[in-house]
């Protein structure tokens, strides 16, 4: 398998930066139960704007996330950019018996969720400098959280879906699983992992632009339930940067394997479940 993500900053550090592209770039070879073998850099870099350095910086920090995941780096091309990104293109393997799609969820499966929600809301409060110290350390320890740990814990535990949450946030992709799966899916907010400062910066009106935009991709196929807070939809459909990993399994399997993921993922939750379909390929989220 192949996969190719790049993204423009969004922290400020330009090894925490080449940390979190990395990382995000790796994730869609776990969601699939697979496991990263190479990867190429690649780099949009505005050299006529930023010094050299910035660039030597973003290429150490991916490489210390690649490394860790024993993921060989092998080259990679530059070009120059009015708009700095970077990312990894990562070559992966899996058994073919045992590759996991998000198009298999079943009626009864459980849905968990193995990392918090908010880093679109909290990148856009640390944006507009109004994001202390501890705050960015939370979110830069978040999305430099490899889903290594996650993918191989779920194949243990006769996983049916899987898909790792990023741009669309997790009622996007809630909706791709229901839609490729033929179910429904029904999302529990109380049970939402969110990260510390993200409901404080939805209140704040810190929202994005993708957020919005997801909201209005999905509407037509979601009910919500009456007087849930507005904030805890911004975080449903919050985009996400390096987000977790979202795992249909059967609803028996579902302690076993969050007991598995153990100190790994350690905000991991069962965040809704998976119905017989209805109209609503969604139940976006409920009170309760």
């Amino acid at each position: 398998m192949l996969t190719l993500d790049f993204f423009p900053p969004i922290v400020d550090d330009p090894f925490d930066f080449g940390r979190v592209a990395a990382v995000n770039s790796l994730s869609d070879v776990y969601a699939m139960g697979g496991r990263p073998l190479a990867a190429m850099n690649v780099a949009g870099f505005p050299e006529k704007k930023l010094p050299a350095e910035v660039l030597a910086e973003i290429l150490q920090g991916g490489a210390e996330s690649a490394a860790r995941a024993g993921c060989a780096l092998v080259g990679g091309h530059t070009v120059d950019d009015d708009e700095l990104k970077y990312g990894l293109a990562v070559v992966g393997t899996i058994h073919p018996d045992r590759i996991v799609t998000n198009a298999g969820a079943r009626p009864g499966d459980a849905l968990i969720l193995t990392k918090p929600l908010g880093t679109g809301l909290v990148s856009t409060a640390l944006m507009k400098d109004e994001l202390d110290d501890d705050g960015v350390r939370r979110l830069i320890d978040v999305m430099t959280t490899p889903n290594d740990t996650a993918s191989a814990r779920m194949l243990e535990h006769d996983v049916t879906a899987c898909t790792d949450i990023t741009g669309f946030g997790l009622a996007g992709h809630c909706y791709e699983m229901a839609r490729a799966s033929g179910v429904t899916v029904r999302l529990q907010s109380a049970s939402l992992p969110v990260i510390e400062g993200a409901l404080w910066a939805a209140e704040k009106g810190y929202l994005t632009g993708g957020g919005s935009n997801n909201r209005s991709f999905v509407n037509r196929e979601a009910a919500v339930a009456d007087g849930l807070d507005e904030n805890l939809l911004h975080i449903v459909f919050d985009p996400q940067t390096s987000g977790g990993l979202l795992i249909a399994v059967p609803m028996d399997n579902a302690e076993a394997l969050l007991a598995s993921l153990g100190d790994a993922c350690p905000q991991a939750s069962v965040v809704g479940e998976c119905l017989r379909p209805r109209n609503l390929l969604l139940k976006s989220v409920e009170a309760s």
